[in-house]
């Protein structure tokens, strides 16, 4: 079937819509007694979605947010903080660098609530407005945009790739695919690059990356990246979000029918069908909807908004974007296919009522929680100490007698300093009479710690035997750091004392 013109194309409204129906998709027979329904599936599956451009407010809104979320995936690594990588994750080191934050392995508390604040926040976002962060944020969504507008720019819009898909290989085609796959390599390779950035120093990356001399699990982890955006971006990209998407399936337990969400306003719409600008559709008894498929056509996941809220929606607006350009042609008032909720068309609610239904129990509970997550996470790392001391007992020696009289236990204070400058640590033990603490290091009890770095510290303690039942006593390990221009951290462990029978 040869492609129709620019003036036959359906997705272009002409002047006269009467008799103007839109393009349909032709699903022939399977063989083998193939349901009509399945095969529709597997045909759906296997064809490729050519999504038309479309500009409009929410068009500039997902181009706003490719420029953003990039800037800062792309920007972040290259920061500079007192001298080193504002943001770097050190597996090797064992040392999480946050601008001016150091976290070690024993903060892991800090990263599981930040995970429930993002459990908390998208469940808040979906409650309200459905699936924002599928269609404005998520990594699938952004990096699809890009690999998109590449291959808008080398093959053209929607009709030219659909040509050039079906016409046979030639010289122009084989370049046009090779420019096109070039980019995207490219682009996904840099990527590769940056995501290993925030695992190692990203410019010492490049040194080693030039010479050829990146470690076998950088190599790795690069490709794999690599490879992954090239192929869900390039290849998948709808695929992704209607059957690899585990959020998909779950939205639907937390929308409900006062939920923003795209919408096609069937009372207004329907009955649906082409006609003349110069006659009243409404006379005519006719809905506001010409039946273009213009939404149909600059959906991503290749769906009609029309059937109702599906899971393969990601909410993007461009269905909005094309539907109002359409309305602005016929002279009709826009919003026929809007954001806003399903009580919104049913009870045909105005935008300001429907915002004011949007503060509903389940809202405000996910709100209250969040807040609350918030300002005890926000004041837990304001307030926490950059001195920690934990305390290892020596368990091949619990207790022995040692000359003089004493009872001896060997300890090992593990003594991590968080913060960048350096500190200076006093040891004392207290709970026992006579008790005294030496260190390996020549009997010293002052520790010097330089910024950002861990000391395991062999500790003795000795008590007088005279005077104590064998058992355990409790004792403390104290410790009192001193910073340049800073106050005391004074850390405070408990700890057991055994003396032998």
């Amino acid at each position: 079937m040869s492609e129709p013109t620019a003036d036959q194309n359906p997705a272009r409204p002409p002047d006269d819509l009467s008799g103007w129906q839109p393009a349909r998709r032709v699903i022939r027979k399977g063989s083998g007694g193939t349901s009509p329904q399945v095969e529709k599936a597997l045909a759906e599956v296997r064809s490729k979605i050519h999504p038309r451009s479309v500009q409009g407010h929410y068009a500039r809104i997902r181009v706003l947010m490719v420029v953003l979320t990039q800037l800062v995936f792309y920007g972040l690594p290259w920061l500079q903080w007192n001298g080193r990588q504002a943001v770097l994750f050190d597996l090797a080191a064992r040392k999480f660098y946050l601008f001016g934050m150091v976290l070690w392995p024993q903060d892991v508390i800090y990263l599981t609530v930040l995970l429930v604040l993002s459990a908390f926040a998208l469940f808040l976002f979906t409650a309200m407005a459905g699936r924002l962060f599928c269609g404005y944020a998520c990594p699938q969504t952004v990096y699809t945009e890009i690999f998109m507008w590449i291959e808008a720019r080398i093959e053209g819009d929607r009709l030219a790739r659909i040509r050039l898909d079906q016409q046979p290989w030639n010289a122009r085609k084989l370049r046009l695919k090779a420019t096109k796959h070039f980019l995207w390599v490219v682009v996904a390779l840099w990527t590769g690059y940056t995501f290993i950035g925030y695992f190692a120093p990203i410019r010492e990356l490049g040194t080693h990356l030039l010479a050829f001399s990146l470690g076998p699990w950088q190599w790795f982890w690069m490709l794999f990246y690599a490879f992954a955006t090239w192929g869900n971006a390039g290849f998948m990209r709808e695929a992704v979000c209607k059957y690899m998407c585990p959020y998909a399936r779950f939205q639907s337990v937390m929308v409900d029918d006062d939920t923003f969400v795209v919408t096609y306003d069937h009372v207004r719409g329907e009955p649906r069908g082409g006609r003349s600008r110069k006659i009243d559709h409404k006379e005519a008894g006719m809905g506001d909807c010409v039946d273009c498929s213009l939404c149909v056509q600059v959906c991503p996941t290749g769906i009609d908004i029309r059937d109702g809220l599906q899971y393969m929606c990601i909410g993007c607006g461009a269905c909005v974007d094309a539907c109002d350009t359409v309305m602005d042609k016929m002279g009709y008032e826009r919003g026929l296919i809007r954001y806003t909720s399903g009580n919104a068309i049913t009870q045909g609610l105005t935008q300001s009522q429907v915002r004011r239904r949007v503060l509903r129990p389940r809202v405000l509970a996910y709100s209250a929680l969040l807040l609350l997550i918030a300002i005890g996470f926000v004041f837990s790392l304001a307030t926490r100490t950059t001195l920690r001391v934990d305390v290892i007992r020596d368990r091949g020696a619990l207790g022995r007698e040692v000359a003089g009289g004493l009872i001896e236990n060997v300890y090992r204070l593990q003594i991590i300093n968080s913060a960048e400058t350096p500190v200076s640590v006093e040891l004392k033990a207290t709970g026992l009479p006579g008790l005294t603490l030496q260190t390996a290091d020549h009997g010293h009890t002052r520790i010097a710690l330089d910024g950002s770095s861990n000391r395991l510290v062999p500790v003795v303690l000795r008590a007088p035997a005279e005077g104590l039942k064998p058992g355990l006593y409790d004792i403390q390990f104290e410790s009192q750091g001193a910073r340049e221009g800073a106050a005391v951290d004074t850390i405070i462990e408990q700890s057991s004392f055994y003396v032998p029978n």
